[in-house]
């Protein structure tokens, strides 16, 4: 796990750190100018509780690293457009208390901001930032050795039905050679079924003669019968 040291050294810990931005309102309330998305260098400085100079210097130190996380310096036409905005958003209410920079302003953003709090040494809030971001590191570490031990004890059950996977096999297998078998002595079943259907036809047949020649026999005893009563 990483050190607060560590993070105040090392650039790239930084940078894996710096979308965790939600630290600095669970740390201490960051007062944004109008637009909600930046703040100037007093406010920094408020936030953290250190001389505007202080936070002027750690930006001054890492001017390129600060700059690829939000730093913005205003001048000109650009600034000037800028305080029209803040105006605006501010309303009559409020634009006699927004402060207006006469030749420059320097904004923060809240990434930022968070890139401050990992680069400024003398400062409780800082320090309250930075164990807020290496605590959750070490939630996060915590979370992911439980997954592990989750994913090993899956990886454990399933080689266990791997095994009794193998066993059933050759179970399955003589399972399969008898239902074959009975598929044969069905086959032949049927055969013989169709074969008596065969011949049960065969003996229908017989049958209707048969039927057909009883009724020529009655007729013949009827007629014959008729000619002896006749005769007497």
């Amino acid at each position: 796990m990483p050190t607060e040291v560590a993070l105040l050294e090392s650039r790239a810990l930084r940078v894996e750190q710096m979308g965790r931005v939600d630290v600095l309102d669970k740390v201490k309330s960051l007062v944004m100018l109008p637009d909600g998305i930046h703040v100037r260098t007093e406010d920094v400085a408020r936030y953290f509780e250190v001389s505007t100079e202080v936070v002027k210097k750690v930006t001054q130190r890492h001017r390129v690293e600060v700059s690829e996380n939000g730093l913005k310096l205003l001048r000109g036409a650009e600034l000037q457009k800028f305080h029209r905005d803040m105006l605006s958003l501010w309303g009559d209410g409020g634009a006699e208390s927004y402060p207006q920079a006469a030749t420059q302003l320097t904004l923060y953003t809240r990434r930022t901001v968070l890139n401050i709090a990992m680069l400024l040494r003398d400062s409780d809030i800082a320090r309250c930032v930075r164990t807020y971001l290496l605590d959750a590191e070490q939630d996060l570490r915590a979370g992911y050795a439980s997954l592990e031990h989750r994913v090993t004890r899956v990886e454990s059950c399933l080689a266990g039905v791997g095994s009794a996977l193998q066993e059933l096999g050759p179970v399955l297998d003589r399972m399969s050679h008898r239902l074959d078998s009975l598929d044969r002595r069905l086959d032949a079943a049927h055969q013989v079924v169709g074969a008596m259907g065969v011949r049960l036809g065969h003996v229908a047949e017989g049958i209707v003669r048969i039927d057909g020649r009883m009724d020529e026999l009655t007729r013949n005893l009827k007629e014959l019968n008729r000619r002896r009563d006749k005769r007497r």
